[in-house]
C-alpha cells in the first residue's frame, strides 16, 4: 500500500514542469534586498564625451539678414576688437582718463576725438542703459554743458552698482577727463555741479528694526 502511493507521488512529480510556468520575457522580480547591476547608461550633457559630441555636432551662429554668421562676428564681440583698437594698451594707458563713483558703481571713462559714439563695457550705451532716457542724460550732461556732444567719443568701463548709479559715475568720470583737456572747463562744470562727488549712499540696517529705520509694529497688547 505504502509502494503504491509512493510510486504515484513519483510519476505526479515528474510530470510536473517547471518551465511551462517561467516567463519567457527577460524580466526579474524586484526585492529590495538584492541589488540590481548597474547597466550602461547613455551620455550624460554634463560628460565631456557628450559636450565634445554637442559642440561639433552643432556650432554656434547666428543668422543675419537670412545668411549664417559665426560667433566671431557678432556685434559685441566686433565691438570689443573695435574698443581695443581704439585703445592700444588698454584703458590705464590713455591720456584723457577719468574715474567717477556714486553708491557702489565705480567708472572708468576715456575720452577720444570723436563723433560722439558712447561704448559701455563693449556695449552701445543705449543698449546698455535699456534705452532709459534720464540715464541717458546723465551720461550726455558733461558733454553738452561744453558743446562737445559731437566732439569725443566716450569708452567706459563700469562696474559695482546698479544702472542708474552707474549713469552718474560715468556722469563724473566724464567730467574729471574734461578737466584734463583744459583746466578752463572747471568754471562751467563745477556751476552745474558735475564735478562734486555725491556721497550719498544707502543707510545701514539697524539691529532690532526691519530696515535703517523702520521698526516692526508696536502692539501694548
Amino acid at each position: 500500500m505504502a509502494t503504491t502511493s509512493l510510486s504515484s507521488l513519483t510519476v505526479a512529480f515528474s510530470s510536473l514542469s517547471f518551465s511551462s510556468h517561467v516567463s519567457s520575457s527577460n524580466k526579474t522580480l524586484y526585492s529590495p534586498w538584492i541589488r540590481r547591476r548597474r547597466t550602461a547608461s547613455p551620455l550624460r550633457w554634463n560628460s565631456p564625451t557628450a559636450i565634445a559630441s554637442s559642440t561639433t555636432s552643432f556650432p554656434i551662429v547666428a543668422v543675419s539678414g537670412g545668411a549664417a554668421v559665426s560667433a566671431e562676428d557678432l556685434e559685441g564681440v566686433s565691438l570689443e576688437k573695435y574698443v581695443k583698437s581704439r585703445l592700444p594698451g588698454g584703458f590705464a594707458a590713455q591720456r584723457l582718463i577719468g574715474t567717477g563713483r556714486r553708491k557702489c558703481a565705480i567708472a572708468r571713462v576715456v575720452l577720444q576725438e570723436g563723433t560722439g559714439k558712447f561704448v559701455i563695457n563693449y556695449r552701445d550705451a543705449k543698449e546698455y542703459l535699456q534705452g532709459n532716457p534720464l540715464w541717458l542724460q546723465y551720461i550726455k550732461t558733461p558733454l553738452l554743458t561744453l558743446g562737445f556732444e559731437s566732439s569725443y567719443d566716450v569708452f567706459v568701463k563700469a562696474q559695482g552698482g546698479g544702472l542708474s548709479g552707474q549713469a552718474q559715475a560715468i556722469s563724473l568720470g566724464i567730467a574729471r577727463a574734461l578737466l584734463k583737456v583744459s583746466q578752463n572747463h572747471r568754471s562751467p562744470l563745477k556751476k552745474e555741479g558735475l564735478l562734486t562727488r555725491d556721497s550719498r549712499i544707502v543707510e545701514r540696517k539697524k539691529v532690532g528694526l526691519k530696515k535703517a529705520r523702520k521698526a516692526p509694529q508696536f502692539s501694548k497688547r
